[in-house]
C-alpha cells in the first residue's frame, strides 16, 4: 500500500502526521511512502529531510490524494479534502466524529474505510497509540505558560530585599492527563497549587505531584466513563460544584480548567458571576474552549478580558509545540497502524478492542454503533 501525508490545513495546525524517522518505520513495514511538498514546513522538517528518509515527494494535495491508499492526517478533512481522497481508500486522523457527522456521511458515500484516533480505548496495550494523552499533556504545559506570561505577578515566592513576594496560587480543575501535566509545570514555575477532579481515585496522583487535592460535599455520582474518562453528571451536580467551587476560585490568580466530556459539549463550570467575584488582574486558561468552554465568557482561540479577568481561550496549544507535538503524534499514529500492518498491508481484525473501537465507516457503512445511532436520529 501506498502511504499518503498530506499537509495539514486546518487553520492553525502546525504539526505533521509523520516526521522523517517515521518514514523509516513505514518503510520498514512495508509500506511506500508519499509525502506532500511543505508537509513538515510548519513542524520545521523540509521534504529533503522526508526524500532521505525514503519517501517520494508529491507536488500538491490532488496529486498526493489520487495516488495514496492509505493517509495519515493529524486533523480531520477539511475544504475541499472530502473530494480529494480516492474512493476505497483508508484514512486515519483525529476525525473529531461525534461533531463531524456530515463528514463522516460523506466518507462513507465514498467507501472510505476510516479509523478515528480519539476514540482508541484506555487500556494497557493502546498507550503507545493514545494520542488524546499525548496532545494533553502538551496542553497542559503550554496552558501553564500561556497562563504565567499573562499573570500581572510572579509566579515563584521571592525573598528580596525590596520585599517578599509571595508566590502565586493557582487551582487546576479537572486532574486527567492535561491537568496533572498542569500541576507539575506550574509547581515547577514555584507557584502553590491546588487541584480538584470529580474523580477521587486521582487524589493521590494529585498529592504525588505536591498539589493539594480540593474535596467538596456534591451529590455521589459515578465520575469515570467505561473508557477512564470523565463522565457527564447531573445539573444538580454541576450547580452544587460551582456554589462549593466559587471561593476557591475567588482566591485563586490563575484557574485552568480541562473538564471535557467524549462526545459531549464542555460543562460549564465557572459562571459570569463567579467571575465578578475573582480578584482583579487573575488570569483563567479554558482548556475546554473548542467545545464550548467551561468559563461563561470564554471566546474560542482568543485571549478576552471580562470583569478584571483574562480569559485564554486557544484551542491548539499543541500546534505551538509542533516539534515534539508532531514526534509524539508519529509514534501514536505509526504504532497503531502497525498494530494492523502485515508486509505493507492491511489486516483488520475485528477482534481487536482497538481496532474495533476506532473503526467509524468501512465498505460503504458506519460501523461505529454509537456514531450511527446519532445519525438516525438528527436524520429524523
Amino acid at each position: 500500500m501506498l502511504v499518503g501525508i498530506p499537509r495539514e490545513i486546518y487553520p492553525g495546525e502546525n504539526r505533521v502526521a509523520v516526521i522523517p524517522s517515521g518514514i523509516q518505520i513505514l518503510t520498514g513495514a512495508g509500506f511506500d511512502v508519499v509525502v506532500q511538498s511543505g508537509a513538515g514546513e510548519a513542524s520545521h522538517y523540509d521534504d529533503d529531510e522526508f526524500r532521505n528518509a525514503g519517501a517520494s515527494i508529491a507536488p500538491d494535495a490532488a496529486s498526493l490524494y489520487e495516488q495514496a491508499d492509505l493517509i495519515l492526517k493529524v486533523r480531520h478533512l477539511v475544504d475541499n479534502e472530502p473530494d480529494l481522497i480516492k474512493e476505497g481508500s483508508t484514512l486515519i486522523c483525529m476525525l473529531d466524529a461525534w461533531f463531524n457527522q456530515d463528514l463522516v456521511k460523506q466518507l462513507a458515500a465514498k467507501k472510505v474505510r476510516s479509523f478515528a484516533l480519539e476514540f482508541i480505548p484506555r487500556i494497557t496495550r493502546a498507550q503507545s497509540m493514545d494520542v488524546l494523552s499525548s496532545m494533553a499533556a502538551i496542553s497542559g504545559y503550554r496552558a501553564v505558560l500561556a497562563g504565567a506570561m499573562v499573570l500581572p505577578q510572579y509566579f515563584p515566592m521571592l525573598m528580596t530585599a525590596a520585599g517578599t513576594i509571595h508566590p502565586a496560587k493557582v487551582f487546576i480543575i479537572g486532574s486527567g492527563v492535561a491537568g496533572l501535566m498542569a500541576i507539575s509545570t506550574a509547581r515547577r514555575l514555584g507557584a502553590v497549587v491546588e487541584a480538584y477532579d470529580t474523580r477521587v481515585e486521582v487524589k493521590e496522583q494529585v498529592e504525588s505531584l505536591g498539589a493539594k487535592f480540593v474535596e467538596f460535599d456534591l451529590p455521589q455520582e459515578e465520575g469515570t466513563s467505561s473508557g477512564g474518562y470523565a463522565k457527564q453528571q447531573s445539573e444538580a451536580f454541576y450547580k452544587a460544584q460551582r456554589e462549593q467551587m466559587s471561593a476557591k476560585v475567588a482566591q485563586s490568580d490563575l484557574v485552568i480548567t480541562t473538564a471535557a466530556i467524549p462526545g459531549k459539549p464542555s460543562p460549564r463550570l465557572i459562571t459570569a458571576d463567579m467571575l465578578k467575584c475573582m480578584k482583579k488582574g487573575s488570569v483563567i486558561v479554558d482548556l475546554a474552549a473548542e467545545r464550548g468552554g467551561n468559563v461563561e465568557g470564554t471566546v474560542v482561540n482568543q485571549k478576552v478580558y471580562v470583569d478584571g479577568v483574562t480569559i485564554i481561550g486557544y484551542v491548539d496549544h499543541p500546534s505551538r509545540v509542533p516539534v515534539h507535538a508532531s514526534q509524539l503524534f508519529t509514534k501514536n499514529i505509526t504504532t497503531f497502524l502497525q498494530n494492523m500492518a502485515k508486509d505493507g498491508e492491511l489486516t483488520m481484525n475485528l477482534e481487536d478492542e482497538i481496532v474495533a473501537a476506532t473503526l467509524v465507516t468501512d465498505g460503504g457503512e458506519i460501523k461505529h454503533a454509537g456514531l450511527l445511532e446519532a445519525i438516525e436520529k438528527g436524520a429524523k
